[in-house]
C-alpha cells in the first residue's frame, strides 16, 4: 500500500479502513457463502457506520459461528438471546432475527441454483462498472438494487431495503462504484 496512490476518500487514512478498500470493496465475490456474509453484516451496519462494523466483524464471525448458514439456520431463541448478550456485535434482536431467516433463505436458494448465480444474475453475471468523478456522483441506491432487495425479501431475507442492498453490490463488486480518481477503479476492470 503506497501513501500516495490515490483512493475515494470515504476511507480516510485508518490502516482497516484503508485496507478494507484497497483489498475487499469492489472486488468481485463469486463464493456465495462469502456473499451472504457480506449481505448480513450489510444488513447489521443499518444505521451505522460501516467502520463499525468492520472492527467487529471477527467478533461477529466467532460469534456467528463463521457465518456458517446450515448451523445458524438451526438457531431459535435460545441463541437469540445468547447474541443479544454478546457486546462486540451489535445487539438488535431484528438484526439477528434476520440472520437465522437469512440462513435459512441462503440455504434454499443455495440448493435450487446456488446463492452466488442469483446475486449475480441481477447484474447480468459481470460487473457494472461506473465511471463517478466524485463522491456526490455516487448513488445510495439504484434501480438493479430495487430489483434485488425485491427479490431477497421474497426469498425470506430482511434488513435488505434497496440502500442496504446497493452497498451491497458495491462491497461484493457486482458494481464498480470507485471513483475514476482512485487507482482500485482501473485495477478492477482487469
Amino acid at each position: 500500500m503506497h501513501s500516495t496512490e490515490k483512493r475515494c476518500p470515504w476511507c480516510g487514512t485508518d490502516p482497516l479502513y484503508v485496507a478494507y478498500h484497497d483489498e475487499e470493496w469492489g472486488v468481485p465475490q463469486y463464493d456465495g457463502r462469502a456473499l451472504w456474509e457480506m449481505l448480513i453484516l450489510e444488513g447489521f451496519q443499518a444505521g451505522l457506520s460501516w467502520y463499525t462494523i468492520l472492527k467487529r466483524r471477527e467478533t461477529f464471525r466467532a460469534a456467528f459461528h463463521g457465518f456458517d448458514p446450515a448451523v445458524i439456520a438451526q438457531w431459535g431463541e435460545a441463541e437469540t438471546l445468547r447474541l443479544l448478550q454478546d457486546a462486540g456485535i451489535i445487539r438488535h434482536r431484528g438484526k439477528i432475527e434476520a440472520t437465522i431467516a437469512g440462513a435459512r433463505a441462503y440455504l434454499r436458494i443455495e440448493a435450487q441454483q446456488g446463492f452466488a448465480k442469483f446475486v449475480w444474475s441481477h447484474v447480468g453475471g459481470a460487473p457494472i462498472v461506473n465511471h463517478l468523478e466524485s463522491m456526490a456522483k455516487v448513488p445510495a441506491q439504484a434501480p438493479l438494487a430495487v430489483t434485488l432487495s425485491k427479490a431477497l425479501k421474497t426469498e425470506g431475507f430482511k434488513f435488505c431495503g434497496p440502500t442496504i442492498t446497493y452497498a451491497f453490490m458495491q462491497a461484493a463488486g457486482l458494481v464498480n462504484d470507485h471513483l475514476t480518481s482512485c487507482h482500485r477503479h482501473t485495477a478492477l476492470l482487469g
